[in-house]
């Protein structure tokens, strides 16, 4: 038996490891085909809508995981993702915004009171950092509550945050219910798929070391995992951590991605889209959580607008008009829950011996009917 679990360990490791290899590969293809070879892609402008889908799915992949390291497979149901994403994007706003723009954007107060200016970079770990920070002391007190209850005041912390960041009183620093602009953004869909790509791939390694282990102990039976040593308290704040970290950084990457930012935009709504796309792709699957991401961008912003042209419609009653797509588009998410009440990929990921597997299966399956 131990020979056998030692093996399966091994297939694991080797298992995540050529799904990172596979991540990088896809990840130089990409900057390939954007820096060296640009007549490629001289069909089509940083702002056409096959990389606005890129670039938001790359950013939605990354809360998403996220999200599932917290859901699916520590077993905490939190709905604060929204709140933290909103704590990355105005620290990475605010820290990156150039001095002679501090007049223009804080016309209402005096220019504010921040002016120091950091490197993207160096703002991206720190919209991270801060969004992590406050993760850990939300997460003293609530993180004792279970199921419904820690959903509630996840939510509730996300809402306050969003109704602060609009406050008057701290516009030298958020500048109340204005915009933010100014700040430095990147066109090139490369840029959100290194930096998305590069987390998550630090979200798997997580997730298959030790910590990992502990945290889907703590999702299949507390009890169980207390009695076998684990600390909960301090395994659960981690994940809370972790996770909010990770939500903050994409919350930067969603504001070079809009150019302008403001509290408003960080409604629940955004939280349940996040969620939905968790339930969609897989609780407890990374590999589920990126391809739904993508697929739920690309069909709410792209395959599915062409029912929104009121010119289409060939009968009296006024079917097709701005909107339709949100009624289709959520008949397909039903259908897609009906059938698939695990989501895409189950529990299960995306893996090379999966491929291998199934080439096999297919192969033999040609064999047999050739032979008949």
């Amino acid at each position: 038996m131990s020979e056998i679990n030692s093996l399966n360990k091994i297939n694991k490791n080797r298992d995540s490891l050529v799904s990172i290899g596979m991540l990088a590969c896809l990840f130089l293809v990409l900057v390939l085909l954007d820096f060296v070879f640009p007549a490629v892609l001289s069909g089509f402008n940083s702002n056409s809508i096959i990389f606005m889908v890129l670039k938001k799915g790359a950013i939605y992949a990354l809360v998403a995981v996220s999200m599932n390291l917290l859901n699916g497979f520590t077993g905490l149901f939190s709905l604060g993702q929204a709140g933290f994403m909103l704590l990355g994007a105005y620290t990475y706003a605010i820290f990156t915004i150039p001095q002679d723009a501090h007049a223009q954007v804080y016309q209402y107060f005096d220019g504010g009171i921040i002016h120091i200016t950091l490197p993207v970079f160096v703002a991206l770990m720190l919209a991270g950092l801060v969004a992590a920070f406050f993760a850990y002391l939300i997460g003293l007190p609530v993180l004792h509550l279970k199921s419904d209850y820690l959903a509630i005041a996840t939510l509730g912390f996300a809402e306050i945050i969003r109704a602060i960041f609009q406050w008057d009183k701290l516009g030298g620093i958020t500048n109340g219910s204005n915009l933010l602009r100014k700040y430095p953004v990147f066109k090139s869909a490369t840029f959100y798929f290194i930096v998305a790509g590069i987390c998550i791939a630090i979200i798997v390694m997580l997730i298959n070391s030790t910590y990992g282990r502990a945290f889907k102990a703590i999702r299949d039976d507390e009890v169980a995992a207390e009695a076998m040593g684990i600390n909960l308290a301090h395994h659960k704040q981690l994940a809370f951590t972790i996770s909010s970290f990770f939500a903050g950084i994409s919350g930067a990457l969603l504001a070079m991605f809009q150019t302008t930012i403001q509290a408003s935009q960080f409604k629940s709504a955004m939280t349940y889209e996040i969620l939905l796309i968790v339930v969609i792709g897989g609780i407890g699957s990374v590999t589920g959580s990126c391809i739904a991401s993508f697929l739920f961008i690309a069909c709410s912003e792209w395959w599915l607008r062409f029912l929104d042209n009121a010119n289409l419609n060939f009968t009296p009653l006024q079917i097709f008009r701005p909107g339709f797509r949100k009624v289709v588009f959520s008949v397909v998410i039903m259908l897609i829950v009906l059938f698939y009440q695990k989501g895409i990929m189950g529990e299960s990921e995306f893996s090379i011996s999966r491929i291998v597997g199934s080439i096999k299966k297919l192969f033999a399956k040609n064999k047999k009917v050739k032979k008949a």
